[in-house]
């Protein structure tokens, strides 16, 4: 009992790499990478748990460790992303601006094909927004258009994203950011506007697949207006 609860353990733990890392190089459709992260937590959890019976039975601690321990695991790693989401609502895309949203302009071609359509999602995505990410909202920089223009593509690469357009004279950042578990493309975009104080900022994030985003594009748009009030 002891090696069947440490097998599942360890066949979990492969399966949470591989699911993940299968949809990232395009072996499988996302919903495939999902089905075998599930799996993959079965898998854990029945590992942890007939690795814990066995401690039971054989009052021999030491050698259910590990499967205890990697078993948990498996269901502690994508359970933590989960729960880090708590009351995030069921969209995927965010903007500082829901009334007149940034537009994609040259993401469009690398749009061709993806789930999520490139237009935004209205009024119901809107509210949901408000009610969840109240904060989000325009940033205004006391710096003249050039001098924002420049701090703004200063900090989205910083941010490791791939920038697929500037167009400084429209005021117009676009840049691509790529997840970390399964590869999904998500799509930034940035409008710079000039404002009777300054540069008025607004950003706009939107996932290629999915209903929902476990709250990534907010957090992203976060990321992006916190270093632009403060690149340093």
């Amino acid at each position: 009992m002891t090696r069947v609860g440490w097998i599942l353990s360890v066949a979990g733990a492969v399966l949470l790499l591989i699911g993940p890392v299968g949809t990232r190089l395009g072996l499988w459709p996302f919903l495939v990478g999902f089905v075998v992260l599930g799996l993959s937590l079965l898998l854990g959890l029945a590992g942890a748990s007939v690795s814990l019976v066995a401690g039971f039975k054989t009052g021999q601690w030491l050698p259910v460790v590990a499967g205890i321990v990697v078993g948990l695991a498996v269901v502690g790693v994508p359970s933590a992303a989960v729960l880090s989401a708590r009351g995030a609502p069921p969209i995927h895309e965010i903007t500082t601006d829901p009334g007149d949203p940034p537009a994609f302009v040259d993401i469009l071609p690398l749009r061709a094909g993806a789930a999520n359509p490139p237009g935004y999602g209205g009024a119901d995505v809107a509210a949901q927004q408000r009610r969840a990410y109240p904060d989000i909202e325009p940033l205004v920089l006391e710096l003249d258009a050039e001098q924002a223009y420049d701090r703004a593509v200063g900090v989205v690469q910083g941010m490791g994203l791939n920038v697929v357009a500037r167009d400084r004279s429209s005021g117009r950042i676009e840049a691509v950011d790529t997840t970390f578990w399964f590869g999904f493309k998500d799509d930034i975009v940035l409008r710079l506007s000039g404002t009777g104080s300054g540069t008025r900022i607004d950003v706009r994030s939107k996932s290629r697949v999915g209903l929902g985003d476990l709250g990534t594009n907010a957090r992203r748009v976060r990321e992006l207006l916190r270093r632009l009030r403060s690149p340093a």
